[in-house]
């Protein structure tokens, strides 16, 4: 079987009559030197490469006809790409993360996968784009995206980061991402998911680090962002960055990490780099896991200036603001006690790193990088300030140490992270 999947994708690049208009500085296929074709070649021959037609083909996608690889904008809209209408809500199906309950099951997602790769390869013209998830290219996730859509790619490209030549395909572990837009609805009865809507929808598996965007789920951005979080943890975590569902406020040199609910985030506007809650913090300095244009060039920030947790406490029994220890900051990362409600790591859904490892890591990189952390009680005497002013109150000497105004709240901290985890390092604390 595999004999004739390569002897029919050898036929298949014979017989072509092109090669890959790739840009400048992006990457390569593995193996093959030949997709180090010159750039005088790539122009003479656009959408057709040897050493990019066998990367796919790895991947499961037979070239028919063309591929065309990284592409700019201008080039995109030229192939008819559209500025598609933002989607949200989509049904959203991610196997593999920790505590979540999985609605796709390995079977099916390997079935759906193949239903992907034989539409993709009965497309005449496919696009590639490569990009990356992160800033720093030591623990970045790489990401190759496949299309059957020029529209999907100039949606998708705004997202990654760019990446160096040949970064995705020389990488140990990159992920892909296979648009189909033009699919079949049957696909969701031939694999036994039921219906899901008129608008397609998204599949994610983290063991197979591939990611199925059917139909116009493209153009769920946020739902798009979300798989591809989950996808891209356990590979930044594992090359030494710490992924964090955080945000970073930045203002003159005061480079903030900020951990908080969403509904107090609209306040921080003036400040903060993106909306979007997802940041890398590695060895050399810390930035979004997803493109921004308030980040200027294509370098990180550096190290976090200060670190604030911020709470929900509508009660008075946790100060407006107070300073808190690496210790206490793991302990309260791992609670992210909102008005109640105790919701771990700050994060929306289910992760694919366990939330105690990460509160670990948190806890060894503010001791070795000796951040200054707070705790900011957004209902306690701070509503409705800026992202300035949040700065300014981090900034001042006379934070006074993070003590409660009575009541029981200790205990019910306790009470709930000794329920949700075992074996809690002594060094957290309240």
């Amino acid at each position: 079987m595999r004999n004739c999947f390569l002897k029919r994708f050898l036929q298949i690049s014979s017989s072509s009559r092109f090669l890959n208009s790739s840009r400048r500085n992006k990457v390569s296929a593995p193996f093959i030197d030949k997709e180090d074709e010159t750039a005088e070649s790539l122009r003479e021959n656009p959408g057709f490469s040897y050493g990019l037609n066998w990367g796919l083909a790895g991947k499961g996608v037979i070239v028919k006809d063309k591929a065309f690889q990284n592409l700019k904008s201008s080039e995109l809209l030229a192939k008819g790409a559209t500025i598609a209408e933002t989607l949200s809500g989509l049904p959203l199906h991610v196997r593999g993360t920790l505590g979540g309950n999985s609605t796709i099951s390995k079977a099916q997602y390997s079935k759906l996968l193949k239903q992907v790769t034989t539409h993709i390869s009965s497309i005449s013209n496919i696009f590639v784009h490569d990009g990356a998830i992160g800033l720093s290219p030591e623990s970045d996730a790489k990401v190759r995206v496949i299309s059957d859509s020029p529209s999907a790619i100039l949606s998708l490209s705004s997202v990654l980061w760019e990446t160096p030549t040949r970064a995705v395909s020389h990488d140990s572990c990159p992920l892909t991402v296979y648009t189909a837009t033009s699919i079949s609805t049957a696909v969701e009865d031939i694999i036994g998911l039921g219906a899901q809507g008129n608008n397609g929808f998204i599949a994610a598996d983290i063991e197979r680090s591939s990611l199925i965007l059917c139909g116009k789920a493209f153009a769920d951005i946020n739902g798009t962002k979300l798989a591809l979080t989950a996808l891209s943890e356990p590979v930044i975590f594992a090359r030494g960055g710490l992924p964090l569902s955080a945000r970073l406020l930045v203002s003159c040199n005061s480079v903030v990490l900020l951990f908080a609910p969403e509904n107090a985030i609209r306040s921080y506007s003036d400040l903060l780099v993106s909306a979007d809650a997802g940041v890398v913090l590695f060895p050399q300095g810390v930035a979004p896991l997803f493109q921004t244009k308030k980040l200027g060039g294509i370098n990180p920030y550096r190290i976090p200036s200060a670190v604030i947790l911020a709470t929900s406490d509508s009660s008075g029994t946790i100060p407006s603001i107070s300073k808190l220890s690496p210790g206490q900051v793991a302990y309260h990362f791992l609670a992210g006690y909102q008005n109640g409600e105790f919701v771990p790591a700050y994060a929306k859904g289910s992760s694919s790193i366990g939330v105690l490892d990460l509160a670990k890591t948190l806890l060894s990189k503010l001791k070795q990088y000796q951040v200054p952390t707070f705790l900011v009680n957004v209902d306690g005497g701070v509503k409705n300030i800026t992202g300035k002013d949040l700065v300014k109150l981090v900034t001042s000497e006379k934070v006074a140490p993070f003590r409660l105004k009575g009541g029981d709240l200790q205990r019910k901290y306790n009470a709930f992270l000794s329920y949700k985890f075992q074996d809690i390092p002594e060094e957290f604390s309240f």
